[in-house]
């Protein structure tokens, strides 16, 4: 997405943000965890995180609303709409500043020999197995470890990237619907930007 603009807070937005915590308790809030797990795609997203020995962040968000009765975390506003959106349908997302990205992008898949730098500061190798997308420079998200530092979203993004993995299981339609509500949720807070790329690649 192009012709952004990336304030602290933004009233729609965070109607939004408090409709959807709403939406996810009255439906997930009579589960216990297990059934909450069972449900598609944390299912699918669970099997995947288990190969690492991790467990599925999203999910634990999710849990953290529903259960704990605690609140999507308000970042600037363009990461608040992609957390948004990436809680409603609990598909794994990571957004990129466009800007600082050297085309093309790569998805590949890691070998063990890799490393890049958490958006934390800290260097960190990557597991065999995993997925991971890298432009020219290096590598800038991977589905176990999240995004990258040089990449990040900032308050200065004007042009953005959001990107969503899924793992087998997952239904590409469900990838499709949640690219749309990224849209969506960025318009508010950017009216003006425009879609340059909404598709979903199948592996």
């Amino acid at each position: 997405m192009r012709g952004l603009c990336n304030p602290a807070r933004h009233p729609a937005l965070e109607a939004r943000r408090l409709q959807v915590e709403g939406a996810l308790r009255g439906r997930f809030g009579s589960m216990d965890r297990a059934q909450l797990v069972a449900t598609a795609p944390l299912d699918a997203y669970s099997v995947y995180f288990k190969r690492f020995r991790k467990t599925y962040p999203v999910q634990l968000q999710l849990e953290s609303i529903v259960f704990k009765d605690r609140h999507i975390p308000n970042f600037s506003a363009l990461v608040t709409a992609m957390f948004t959106a990436e809680l409603k349908s609990q598909l794994l997302t990571a957004g990129h500043d466009l800007d600082s990205l050297e085309l093309p992008m790569t998805l590949r898949v890691a070998d063990g020999t890799e490393s890049f730098t958490l958006i934390t500061g800290v260097e960190q190798g990557l597991k065999a197995g995993d997925m991971y997308m890298c432009d020219t420079v290096g590598i800038i998200s991977v589905v176990i470890y999240g995004p990258d530092a040089r990449t990040r979203i900032t308050p200065d993004t004007r042009n953005a990237v959001f990107a969503v993995y899924a793992p087998p299981g997952v239904d590409p339609a469900a990838v499709q619907d949640h690219l749309e509500d990224i849209r969506n949720n960025v318009i508010m807070v950017a009216p003006d930007a425009g879609v340059e790329r909404l598709e979903v690649y199948p592996a």
